[in-house]
């Protein structure tokens, strides 16, 4: 695989200016191969799709989406990170892809992975406080710098143009990722939960504490503070960051969002909308709308911005 001379530029550069102790427990092989399989690709006009998987650094494999364009490029590159809601079809890399594959054409090349509990074999932990919840946690981040070497070993990538873009589970994600690796240059993050510290203050965190009980649930929580989203969004700058929330939520409610918004550093813009948890077309008008900006990308006819199908939300579930 050929290197572009932007990822050896990348390279040098510092992750994070985190705290180190950390930025430690994102640790992982850098160097290590990639080990990309491809099982299939589709056409798409001059659009390829392209289905892989590469090594996850904690072991077994990440299934992904690649999306590419026609021409040499070079491109900008997204990474998609999906939502995992209950009774949707797309709670796995589908959720982005007529996104990604309308956004092509536009200079961009896009990675969508499937998290780790929506892959094959997956068993889910539903005791409470389990340990599992932070593995899984943890994995997601790394698996996804990972992708970002994937991205910027090619050729035909800038770079200096990567973004990432995260629903619900996967916006905090892009929390996390935003202070721990200094390669992106912008974020949108999409109606997730972005600080322990404004979460633990809800009502419903309060309750769960009490069912739990105090002193598990406090021990629980000192361990892992480590693993507070708004330690590392607060730090996400330069990168920009835009903020899309609903509405018509239970958990998180426009006073919940502000405060969540209230954490991240600048520069970032926050836009709250008429929607259920899966947002709507005015909010992926927006989304790409940002994209194209801060990526320096080719307009894209809102014909085929309005063309990309609704995220369906599923009816009588939480976020």
């Amino acid at each position: 695989m050929h290197v572009s001379p932007s990822a050896l530029f990348l390279l040098c550069l510092p992750l994070s200016a985190q705290n180190a102790e950390l930025l430690r427990h994102f640790d992982y092989d850098q160097k290590a191969p990639l080990d990309i399989h491809e099982t299939g690709v589709e056409r798409r006009g001059a659009v390829s799709v392209h289905d892989i998987s590469y090594a996850s650094p904690k072991g077994g494999r990440v299934p992904a989406y690649l999306v590419i364009p026609g021409g040499k490029g070079p491109f900008a590159a997204v990474i998609w990170g999906h939502w995992y809601m209950p009774g949707s079809e797309f709670l796995n890399r589908k959720e982005f892809l007529a996104e990604a594959v309308a956004m092509a054409p536009a200079g961009v090349v896009s990675l969508l992975i499937d998290g780790p509990i929506a892959r094959p074999g997956y068993v889910q932990d539903r005791t409470e406080l389990n340990v599992k919840q932070v593995t899984d946690r943890v994995q997601a981040i790394v698996d996804t710098r990972r992708g970002a070497d994937l991205l910027l070993a090619r050729a035909d990538v800038d770079g200096r143009r990567l973004a990432y873009v995260g629903h619900s589970y996967n916006a905090e994600t892009g929390a996390f990722l935003s202070g721990i690796d200094r390669r992106f240059k912008a974020f949108v993050l999409m109606a997730g939960s972005l600080s322990d510290q404004v979460t633990l203050k809800a009502k419903e965190s309060l309750e769960y504490r009490q069912h739990v009980g105090p002193e598990r649930y406090d021990a629980f929580v000192a361990k892992y503070a480590w693993l507070d989203q708004g330690k590392y969004v607060s730090h996400a700058a330069p990168a920009a960051v835009f903020l899309q929330y609903a509405s018509r939520e239970t958990f998180l409610n426009p006073e919940r969002d502000r405060e969540y918004a209230a954490v991240v550093s600048e520069p970032k813009r926050f836009k709250l909308y008429d929607a259920p948890h899966a947002l709507n077309a005015e909010a992926r008008r927006d989304r790409i709308a940002y994209l194209i900006e801060q990526l320096g990308l080719k307009p894209i006819p809102r014909t085929v911005m309005d063309a990309v199908p609704d995220l369906i939300q599923p009816p009588d579930r939480r976020n």
